[in-house]
Order: structure tokens, then sequence, then C-alpha cells
């Protein structure tokens, strides 16, 4: 019988795979109809279509009665109709593993350059995984050293939490990226570059992010000529290898390069399949694709790490009301305003600090802290609502000692606020010298020192 049993398995080995194909019904644009697989493809799957440049790989992104809608992970030159269709039956899916720190990966978690110790994990994912239960998750965690003046003092990051970062294009948001990366105090960096600009790549890898920061990262990578598949898988990819090192129980930093970028290439696909086009040409499923990412970053389960999520929102004509950018608002947990009359003024980090806000507030300040923020803000409110006419002479220095004491101590924080892309100070530096500074401009801030020694 054993000898049977061998012969049987060696001939089950043998024989081929399954193949289940279909054809090439029509090609218009980006999408590609296929006819003859409906029943044995679902939406989400992946099948390879054979052209005459070689094999494509595409997703189906829509179904009616003409057939299945594609989309490519690529071009479609070369296809033409009648090529056959192939259904990917065992996708590899994303397989993040902890040899990935330190390397460059595509939006399918494949290498990009050399990456010597770069190996597949055991745990396979196809990047669209669900967020954490509401009831399941723990709270936000404690604050978080960034050792940026402005963010630890007025905008302070928490274990867990997920802050936007809206700006128009050219602002810093890159920069300001960079600098979380180096500073912050996590176990593992994950960065999302979606469709950024191809030459700006190495720039940010070896300039902005340095060794330092890249001795502790991974960096998932879509550029902005390549498919609009691509550069949402690329989101999917990011998110995914943060929640690998999340069930770890590691502290992980996930900053992700812009979500409006992944916004504009779920609009390509939307489009693509057949979706009406709602505001600004943003079909719906943006709109719920959107929570359904940033959703998945934040606190883990019970013996599990957090996932500190910062998300860049590139604004329309820097108008800060654009559907995006109010959608992203209303989800994150937080928001940092880049202002181009800031960085026109040559002060980065060029934030705005009375249109950016942590929810995070007051609860992860001390009492001490906190008082010395509310002081150092309103100061600075009152001093943005006199500028103009202080600029213009229409105010006389001496008629309101509140205003002269607000304008003196703008002077000072306005210098102290700027700081160098490697240039940083500690938390309770930076309180200590703004402290230092609403003194000394004669506002009262209502502490015990004796307490706070």
């Amino acid at each position: 019988m054993s000898k049977v049993f061998l012969e049987l398995k060696a001939k089950i080995s043998s024989l081929e795979a399954m193949q289940i194909m279909g054809r090439v019904q029509s090609i218009v644009g980006m999408s590609l109809t296929v006819s003859g697989l409906q029943r044995a493809v679902g939406i989400g799957q992946r099948c390879i279509v054979k052209g005459a440049n070689g094999p494509v790989m595409a997703e189906v992104i829509g179904a009616d009665s003409d057939g299945l809608r594609l989309l490519p992970f690529g071009t479609w030159n070369g296809v033409a109709v009648g090529d056959p269709v192939e259904l990917i039956q065992h996708e590899e899916g994303i397989c993040p593993d902890d040899s990935w720190i330190g390397t460059v990966v595509d939006g399918l978690g494949r290498p990009l350059g050399h990456a010597p110790r770069f190996k597949k994990g055991r745990t396979r994912s196809s990047g669209r995984n669900g967020p954490p239960p509401a009831f399941a998750r723990r709270r936000v965690g404690q604050k978080l050293q960034t050792q940026i003046k402005c963010i630890d003092v007025f905008t302070p990051l928490c274990q867990g939490q997920r802050m936007g970062v809206f700006a128009g294009s050219g602002v810093g948001k890159s920069t300001l990226m960079a600098m979380l990366a180096r500073n912050t105090n996590a176990d593992v960096i994950v960065i999302g570059l979606v469709g950024e600009r191809g030459r700006e790549v190495q720039e940010f890898i070896q300039e902005d992010l340095g060794p330092e920061g890249m001795a502790r990262s991974v960096v998932v990578v879509a550029t902005g000529d390549e498919a609009p598949l691509l550069r949402r898988q690329a989101a999917y990819t990011a998110t995914t290898v943060a929640e690998h090192f999340r069930t770890q129980g590691r502290q992980v930093l996930l900053l992700l390069d812009s979500v409006t970028r992944f916004a504009m290439a779920q609009r390509e696909i939307g489009l693509s399949s057949g979706e009406p086009p709602t505001t600004k040409g943003y079909p719906p499923t943006v709109f719920s694709e959107l929570p359904h990412l940033l959703e998945r970053a934040g606190p883990g389960r019970d013996g599990e790490g957090d996932i500190t999520a910062i998300y860049t929102v590139l604004v329309d004509g820097d108008d800060m009301n654009e559907p995006i950018a109010d959608a992203i608002r209303g989800i994150v947990d937080g928001h940092l305003v880049l202002d181009r009359n800031i960085a026109e003024k040559n002060r980065y980090p060029a934030i705005n600090i009375q249109r950016s806000i942590s929810r995070m507030l007051p609860a992860c300040h001390t009492d001490e802290e906190y008082k010395i923020m509310h002081e150092a803000r309103k100061a600075l409110a009152k001093f943005a609502d006199m500028e103009d006419l202080i600029r213009v002479g229409a105010y006389k220095p001496g008629s309101d000692p509140e205003i002269d004491a607000a304008a003196q101590f703008f002077r000072s924080a306005d210098a102290f606020l700027a700081q160098r892309k490697a240039e940083k100070m500690t938390s309770d530096q930076a309180f200590a010298e703004i402290f230092r500074m609403l003194l000394e401009a004669g506002i009262d801030v209502p502490i015990d020192l004796g307490a706070t020694a």
C-alpha cells in the first residue's frame, strides 16, 4: 500500500495547477473589461493580463453585465482585445518582517535598491485590514517628546494619537516629517511616501531622514508617475507594516505623506469604475476609504503597542476648508496648520499656532505647563488682532499695556520658535524659555514657582 500511495502522491504533485482564464473584451482609458471570469472573481482580487509586452498585474475594481472591470498596477501598453486574463489564485500579499527596518519597499512590499537582510515574514495581509474594534482599544498614552519646540508646547503629541499636517505646496511638510522621524522617541518609524516626486525620494532618505533616522525606519514609496492602484496600495502597505510592529508591543510612529494624494488615487480608481463624481470630482468611495485608512492607526489592544500617526494633507490653493482637508480634520485627533505667510518670513516650522490644535489638551500637560501655554497663546492671539495696526503705525506704543506686552512677547517667541532641521530641545527646556519670555514681557503667569521647583 505504501508503494501505491507514494506513486499516487508523485502523480498528484506533478499535476498542473488549475488555471481560471478570461479574455480582454474592451479597453477604455485606464479601465479594461474582461469576459469569462464573472463567476470566479470578486472585487479586490488580482489577475494577470498577458499582453504583447509581457504580463501586467491588475485588480478587479468593478463588475456589471458586460464583465469585470480591471485597473493595472502599471500600464496597458501592448495589451489588445482578445488577450488572455488569468486569475491569481494564491496571492502573496504583504508580509512584513523585522528585517524590513532600514529598507525601502514599494507599494506591494517589494524591496527597492540594495537590501541584503530583507526577507518576507510569516504573517500575510492584503493590506486592507479593518480597524480594531472601538471597545478593544486602549486609551491614548502619555505625551511624546518630539523635541520640536512649537509642537511640544502648543500642540502636544501623545502615544496613539493621529495628527494631521495641513499645508499648501512648498511650505515645509516634508522637512517637518523628517524632524519628527529623527527626534521622536518611537521604537520603529514607518514612512509612506505616496505620490511623491521621483527626484525627491533619494533626497528625503539621504538628507532629510539621514542615516540616524533610516536605521529605525521602513520607507514605503510610490511616486507620482506610478499607477493609481500602486499609490493607493502604498498607503495601505505602510499602515499594514505599522500594524505588524504594533502587534509586537512596540511604539510605532507612522508618517504618511500625503493623504491627499491617496485620495486623488482613489478618485481615479472610483471614476474608472463608473462611480459618479460628487464634491470637486471626488466619488463617494473616497470619503468612505479615508476613515477606513485613518482609523487603523491609534492605540492597540491590551498587550500591544501604539501607532502614533502623522498624516500630511496637501490643501488646494491653501484652502483649509476644501473637501479632503475638511473630511480628514473631522477624523484625526488634532491638526497642525503650516502657514505660507509664516514660511515667507523664513520662520520654520511654519506652524500657525492660532489655527493648530491638539485634542489631547489639556490632559496631556501638567497644570503649570497648561497655564504657561494658555498665557502664551492668549498673548500671541492679542498681538495677531493688532498686528496690522502696529505695522502701519496706527497704534501708538504705551496706549495699552497688554498690547505692548503681547508685542514684546511675540518678538521674542517668534525668533525662539524657529528651529533648524538638526536642532533639538526638550519639552522642559522649551516651557522654561516660554515662561521666561512671558515674565520679561510683563505677563503674569499664575503658577506656584515653589511647587514647580
